[in-house]
């Protein structure tokens, strides 16, 4: 019997410490198992070289647990090892046997999984006591049994073992008891081992017999050895494609498309990618991709490798070429992983690119499920930009799809606005926005439907990325004023008129919690209505904007903002002025005189001033200056009594008034309430 002292030096014990003692203790059984594989894949690429000429036999990897005994044995007829190896691969565990295989056999070397040495430690994460019963494939080999107890010290004694291969077996400590529940280790090798490329065999099938489930003579093997990225594709169907989809995704409705990823140049990569059917949240979709390297799962957290806007996409990636540390729970920054990134954009725009191409009705079908994918990339990546652009669809009210292109000629004769600018006009509420939407179609408009979540930050780029192209909803100002064609339409009205118009509905304006109205008077036309709510595109689009930018939440504090606009050409609103005239002008008169005089004395108070410095401002035409501001407020504040006190009474002013937020959706509560009483006694 040997004894002795595992070669560790400070150099290298603190990286295995620090990390390759995982965080996540359960990754022991995968690093076992994996292990296992790959001295099973070895043996089969010695048979193929001709260097073992021998009976390979059954080549699979059985998972013992014995509750009692409370141990995990992992066991496998693969090379196996000499008493020298085990010094070597696992006494001095800076080395690996990986290195040296790779190195003879580099030609025929892809399924080559795992550092034995590295890889080997986790076990002691579990495990109080670690056997290694093994016998090399080599002739004249004897078995070999090491034992460690979690310290350096180990013990290396001759045993009988029939055959080649060996058995790890995992004396469980008592802290870790939950790897000893058979439940347990068929999670963790559904999780990790489901598709290890020899076959995994975990107790026997079960049946339903006499009431219960028992164990049947068959074994139970629990992963698929050659999973569908691993195969050509041309032999697969869409049928075969949607199957696995719901073997990785039970839960899930059938996918939109899918790209098959094979590549061997430069770096080596196979996957399937799925597009799913997403409706609105992009966080709950997340981390669907699961990172395999030669079949053995490594990660469902994939950014770096999938570029951000691809990590809503579901299914599988395996490369041997993605660097991991010895946990493979992290990725490390890499030459190739940024390689592998930009293949998988490349891939995704061309599939996306011959799709659109060969089936455009199909792929206008599956637009709304794909634009989430689309704008995101093109939000976050400038090289995706550069090839979706070509294949991104804007969508009208009228359910019709354009590109970029086809939009421009479609809308450049009618929505050019004297500056020369493209006008994009645009709902996103298509029930709420009705009439404003209706406008401008009467108007010869046509008008976009961009009612998706990304599509506000989307709109402010394709701004910045088209030239001469602006953005608008179409409740952002009436209809004459969405495309501005010709200078504005002088008012009728004379200054008093308007602004004593101004008053009658800005007095009676409801007190909304965060919002604020401003009245303006246009003249609109006769058929156009006689009130309009406008929302400012800019200050609404800056507080969507917040939502998705950091350090601009300071817009969501502020009140939206409104503006009521008063058709001068209606009626109605002609009809409300006539009224206000006839009732309130002899009362106005006096305050309006008296306006103009105090008016007329401030413009040559601050004439008389302005020529002259602060301080050669004398105290008396400071407070002339002063009493006349003050005199003209109080006349103001008379004037706006008088206005307000008859347009509490006008039934046409809060009818109107109240028909313009019930429009736009603002009319709630007590308000809405007396909407309706009033509208049913004018119908009486």
């Amino acid at each position: 019997m040997q004894k002795g002292n595992i070669g560790v030096t400070t150099e290298d014990i603190f990286p295995v410490i620090k990390k390759f003692l995982y965080s996540d203790h359960e990754i022991f059984l995968r690093e076992m198992v994996s292990n296992a594989v790959d001295a099973t894949q070895k043996i089969k690429t010695l048979a193929e070289k001709g260097d073992f000429k021998g009976e390979l036999g059954e080549l699979a990897v059985r998972i013992t647990l014995d509750e009692a005994a409370k141990t995990i044995t992992i066991s496998d007829n693969g090379i196996g090892m000499t008493e020298e190896e085990i010094d070597k691969y696992i006494n001095q565990i800076a080395f690996s046997g990986v290195t040296d295989f790779l190195d003879k056999y580099k030609d025929n070397a892809n399924a080559i999984i795992g550092h034995f040495g590295l890889g080997f430690y986790s076990s002691f994460m579990v495990s109080d006591r670690v056997d290694i019963i093994t016998r090399s494939y080599k002739d004249g080999s004897k078995g070999v049994k090491w034992t460690c107890d979690g310290t350096p010290s180990f013990e290396i004694e001759d045993v009988e073992k029939d055959g080649r291969g060996s058995e790890i077996v995992l004396h469980i400590s008592d802290d870790c008891k939950e790897f000893l529940q058979k439940s347990k280790i068929e999670e963790l090798l559904n999780k990790y081992c489901k598709f290890m490329p020899v076959p995994l065999v975990f107790g026997k099938k079960t049946e339903w017999k006499d009431g219960k489930q028992v164990d049947t003579a068959e074994d139970n093997v629990i992963n698929s050895i050659e999973p569908l990225w691993t195969k050509a594709p041309a032999s697969l169907k869409d049928e075969d494609y949607k199957k696995f989809y719901s073997e990785l995704y039970p839960m899930q409705d059938e996918p939109l498309f899918w790209i098959h990823l094979n590549v061997d140049y430069p770096f080596n990569l196979t996957g399937i990618l799925y597009f799913p059917r997403i409706k609105n949240n992009i966080e709950l979709q997340r981390n669907k991709i699961q990172l395999y390297c030669n079949q053995v799962f490594v990660t469902d957290q994939v950014e770096g490798i999938v570029p951000e806007f691809l990590t809503l996409l579901h299914g599988v990636i395996d490369s041997p070429d993605i660097p991991l540390n010895v946990s493979r729970s992290y990725l490390q920054s890499d030459a190739n992983v940024k390689k592998i990134s930009t293949y998988i954009t490349k891939k995704v725009a061309d599939r996306l690119q011959s799709i659109f191409k060969e089936d455009r009705k199909g792929y206008e079908e599956k637009w709304d499920n794909l634009k989430i994918f689309i704008n995101y990339g093109m939000l976050s990546q400038d090289d995706f930009y550069d090839r979706a652009k070509d294949f991104t669809l804007l969508k009208d009210v009228e359910g019709k799809y354009f590109t970029f292109e086809e939009y421009k000629t479609l809308i450049k004769d009618e929505q050019t606005d004297k500056d020369g600018y493209l006008v994009y006009l645009y709902a996103n509420n298509m029930e709420e926005q009705y009439t404003y939407i209706e406008a401008a179609k009467n108007k010869g408009y046509n008008v976009l439907l961009l009612d998706g979540q990304l599509d506000t930050p989307i709109v402010s780029m394709l701004e910045q990325k088209l030239e001469k192209v602006r953005f608008t909803r179409v409740d952002a100002d009436i209809a004459d004023r969405l495309i501005v064609k010709e200078d504005a339409k002088k008012n009728d009205l004379d200054a008093d008129d308007s602004n004593n118009l101004s008053k009658v509905f800005s007095s009676q304006m409801p007190h909304l919690e965060k919002a604020e109205f401003n009245v303006e008077v246009q003249s609109l036309g006769e058929n156009s209505q006689p009130v309009v709510i406008t929302q400012s595109e800019y200050m609404r689009r800056m507080k969507q904007i917040s939502q998705f930018q950091p350090g601009m939440s300071f817009y969501q504090q502020m009140p939206d903002s409104y503006t009521l606009v008063l058709n001068s050409d209606h009626f109605l609103v002609k009809k409300v002025l006539n009224n206000c005239n006839n009732k309130i002008s002899d009362a106005l008169k006096p305050i309006l005189s008296e306006l103009k005089g105090l008016q007329a004395r401030l413009t040559a108070l601050h004439q008389s001033q302005s020529s002259k410095k602060p301080e050669e401002v004398t105290k008396e035409e400071k407070d002339d200056l002063q009493n006349t501001e003050k005199a003209i407020n109080e006349q103001k504040t008379k004037q706006t009594e008088i206005i307000s006190g008859y347009a509490k009474d006008d039934e046409i002013v809060h009818q109107l008034i109240d028909l313009a937020l019930l429009q736009n959706g603002m009319l709630k509560g007590q308000a809405l309430d007396s909407f309706l009483k009033r509208s049913v006694d004018l119908i009486k």
